[in-house]
């Protein structure tokens, strides 16, 4: 008999290897800087004048200087605070294009892209193309190069693959898209707190974020950061009480500002800063050379176990701590289901919300077993996996 209840699942220690879903734990003093906040701190912003709203604000405000030093921006104010990457996606694409626009996406993009430029392809007459990623998950700077039409106003693409970690040559195409005055904007979804971002040095002129995954933060709290030429010629998709201006039917123009209606998620934005803070005593670097160790541990014990088809990068080169797989003879989502009943293994199955991506891959509509490494995963974590996968491929 299959079924298993909860409290026979919740016996057996857990092993989270979701990370890509969002990260688990969070970082030491997440939870304990939102609890002060609701607890001891519950104050709105921009609509008190006395000195705790104050208190509260100047640790916004510093919550944007990090996020600004981390992502090699200059402009703290350019940070804007919204519930998600989606919703940052879709405030760039609804408030930046306008019908006759070219939009070209590559061919790993997640739905968080590709819904809201279906969407404007049919209610606004914006075109998008694909450029095609191989089966490695890896996209070609020269393909973006032929895709640009006179018509291209911007390119969007993630920075790492949530399917299979594979990095995206942000860099180069940034320098395409900045010879040839085309905006480019990047999904940090999967690398935001793992590499490396620098917008200048990147010529990303919108960057998206989420502060639940990599930078180790709550869910529900994510953000973007836009250029100033840009931000002037985005038209705000929310627009309502900001606390500025209230003598005003319009909208300000002045940044934040212009796109944060309604009170923010205060608590989410000061868990976000505990994170930050962590990120940086630890290091991202350090931390991120522990991810990959356990995804090299791991890729390399996946050869051992015959049946199982790893997707994407064959190494560590050019990936992050994802790694999906396909089992061609068996159910996938019945393996996942046996790895979380016999080890208390945590997985994702399925399409992982990217069809595109498996599509460009082979693996649509199957889908493939994801594995995702943290930080706070141990060794024995990783071969108790491995040892748990082996034993229900043998059967």
């Amino acid at each position: 008999m299959l079924l298993t209840t909860y409290d026979q699942l919740s016996e057996k220690t857990m092993i989270y290897l979701d990370h890509s879903s969002t990260s688990f734990p969070k970082a030491p003093g997440v939870g304990d800087a939102i609890k002060t906040t609701l607890e001891e701190h519950g104050v709105n912003i921009g609509r008190g004048n006395y000195e705790e709203a104050f208190a509260v604000e100047a640790e916004i405000a510093d919550t944007r200087y990090r996020l600004a030093t981390l992502f090699g921006f200059n402009d703290p104010r350019q940070v804007v605070f919204t519930p998600s990457v989606t919703y940052s996606i879709n405030m760039f694409l609804y408030g930046f294009l306008h019908p006759g626009d070219h939009v070209i996406v590559s061919g790993m993009e997640h739905n968080a892209v590709m819904r809201p430029v279906t969407q404007l392809a049919r209610l606004r007459d914006i075109r998008f193309s694909v450029v095609p990623a191989n089966l490695r998950g890896e996209v070609a700077p020269d393909d973006v190069k032929k895709a640009i039409l006179p018509e291209t106003r911007a390119v969007v693409m993630l920075h790492v693959s949530n399917v299979t970690g594979t990095l995206l040559p942000a860099a180069e195409i940034g320098q395409i898209c900045h010879d040839r005055g085309i905006c480019f904007a990047l999904d940090t979804a999967q690398s935001a707190g793992s590499v490396p971002i620098d917008m200048v040095a990147m010529n990303v002129d919108f960057l998206a974020f989420t502060g639940h995954k990599g930078l180790l933060g709550p869910q529900g709290i994510g953000g973007f950061i836009a250029t100033r030429a840009l931000s002037s010629e985005m038209e705000p998709l929310i627009l309502g009480g900001t606390g500025s201006q209230s003598n005003q039917y319009e909208q300000p123009e002045f940044m934040p500002d212009k796109f944060e209606s309604g009170t923010p998620n205060i608590p989410g934005i000061i868990g976000l800063r505990a994170a930050l803070l962590y990120l940086e005593k630890e290091g991202i670097d350090d931390l991120h050379r522990r991810e990959m160790a356990f995804t090299s541990l791991f890729l390399e014990g996946l050869k051992e176990i015959p049946g199982v088809v790893p997707i994407g990068m064959p190494s560590v080169e050019g990936r992050t701590a994802v790694v999906s797989v396909n089992v061609p003879e068996k159910d996938n989502s019945l393996i996942a289901y046996e790895l979380e009943r016999q080890g208390a293994i945590k997985t994702r199955v399925g399409l992982h919300c990217a069809p595109l991506a498996h599509k460009s891959l082979g693996t649509f509509p199957k889908g493939t077993i994801r594995f995702s490494f943290g930080a706070t995963n141990t060794e024995e974590e990783i071969y108790t996996a491995l040892e748990t996968f082996s034993r229900i491929m043998s059967k």
